[in-house]
């Protein structure tokens, strides 16, 4: 799971700016059902937040 969080993350980050999941999910390769899970976590570690219902971006 460290694997697809990292991954996740890092799609995030080199888009630089809001992504819904699904677009993280087309861009890293993953799925969408990993993508959500990972988000999940991520929010409660503090990584990323939410700018906008059901946008994800990095903090």
């Amino acid at each position: 799971m460290a694997d697809i969080k990292a991954k996740v993350l890092e799609t995030l980050v080199k888009a630089g700016k809001p992504l819904r999941p699904g677009e993280i999910a087309e861009l890293s390769g993953l799925d969408k059902t990993e993508v959500s899970k990972a988000i999940k976590d991520l929010k409660k570690e503090g990584k990323i937040h939410s700018p906008k219902r059901c946008f994800y971006a990095p903090k």
